[in-house]
C-alpha cells in the first residue's frame, strides 16, 4: 500500500493525475489505478474528478496529512539505514593543505553516499596524536612522517614568499642570500641549506609563526598560498627568489587501520592531486 499512499500524496499536491504520474515516471493509466486501488481498500472516495478538474474529498482531505506523515517517516527510515551502513573517514589535514583537503571531500561525495570524510584540522603533532589514538582514519603531515605510519600520495608545496614586518625596509623582492645574518623563523626544523639564523616554531601554525613576526622575532619564510589567505596590517609578504625551497607533505596512516574505505582515501588523494 506504500506505493499507493505515495500516489495519493504526489496526486493531492498537484491536483492532476497526468502531472503526478510525470513526476513519478508512470503512466497516467498506472496512476488511476494505484489510486482506484486504496479507494478499494479503504473504502473511501479519495478525489472528484471530471473531465476539467481533480479535488479533494472531504476523506482524501482528512487522509492527506496522515499520508504525508507515512512518507516522512518512511524517508527518515531510508536515511537512518543509509546512515548506518555508510564508512566515515576521519581526515586530519594542515590548513596549508585545506584546499586539496576540499577537492578530496568532493570527490568521495561524487562517488555516491556510502562513503563520507569528515575533516579535523591539525597540525602534523596534533594529528599524529589524533592517529596514534585512532581518532582519525588518516592525515595529511608534513613529511617526513613518523616511522610507524605507512604514507603515499606525497606532494611539495613551494616556499617563495617572505612574512615581514610591514615597515621592513624589505618591499619589493628578497634574494635567499640576503637571508644571510638574518633571524628566520622555520617550521619543525625544516628548510635546512637557508641562510639566517634559524628558529624552530610550531609545526604548521603559521597563525603563531606570523605573529612572532609582527612582533620583531624573525622573518617567515612562507607558500604563497598561505600569504594569498592571510590578510594583516601588521605583516607583507615579499617575494622570495633564488631559495629553491619545498615543504612536502602526504598522506599518512596507521598501517593494521588498512580497509577499503582508507584506500578509496588514497586514490581519491591521488586524483585530487592530478588534477589540480
Amino acid at each position: 500500500m506504500l506505493k499507493e499512499i505515495h500516489c495519493f500524496a504526489r496526486v493531492a499536491g498537484r491536483l492532476s493525475f497526468s502531472r503526478a504520474a510525470a513526476d513519478l515516471g508512470m503512466s497516467q493509466p498506472a496512476m488511476s489505478q494505484a489510486i482506484t486501488r486504496l479507494e478499494n481498500a479503504l473504502n473511501l472516495q479519495l478525489f472528484e474528478r471530471n473531465a476539467r478538474e481533480v479535488r479533494l474529498t472531504p476523506a482524501g482531505a482528512a487522509l492527506l496529512a496522515q499520508a504525508e506523515r507515512v512518507l516522512a517517516a518512511v524517508d527518515g527510515f531510508s536515511e537512518e539505514a543509509a546512515r548506518l551502513t555508510q564508512t566515515i573517514i576521519h581526515l586530519a589535514y594542515p590548513p596549508l593543505a585545506g584546499a586539496l583537503a576540499a577537492r578530496i571531500v568532493r570527490r568521495l561525495a561524487a562517488r555516491g553516499p556510502s562513503l563520507a570524510v569528515e575533516l579535523r584540522p591539525a597540525g602534523r603533532a596534533a594529528a599524529a596524536q589524533a592517529l596514534d589514538e585512532g581518532r582519525v582514519s588518516a592525515a595529511l603531515v608534513a613529511f617526513p612522517a613518523p616511522a610507524r605510519f605507512t604514507t603515499g600520495a606525497r606532494f611539495h608545496v613551494t616556499v617563495d614568499r617572505l612574512a615581514v614586518p610591514a615597515d621592513h625596509p624589505w618591499r619589493n623582492r628578497v634574494l635567499a642570500e640576503q637571508l644571510s645574518g638574518q633571524d628566520l623563523l622555520v617550521p619543525g626544523g625544516r628548510l635546512e641549506g637557508l641562510p639566517g639564523r634559524h628558529r624552530q616554531v610550531v609545526e604548521d601554525d603559521y597563525a603563531a609563526a606570523l605573529d612572532l613576526v609582527a612582533a620583531g622575532a624573525g622573518l617567515l619564510p612562507i607558500p604563497q598560498l598561505v600569504a594569498r589567505t592571510v590578510r594583516r596590517e601588521d605583516i607583507r609578504f615579499v617575494p622570495l627568489e633564488g631559495a629553491d625551497l619545498r615543504l612536502t607533505y602526504g598522506l599518512a596512516w596507521r598501517g593494521e587501520g588498512v580497509t577499503p574505505g582508507l584506500m578509496a582515501l588514497v586514490q581519491a588523494v591521488q586524483e585530487a592531486l592530478w588534477t589540480r
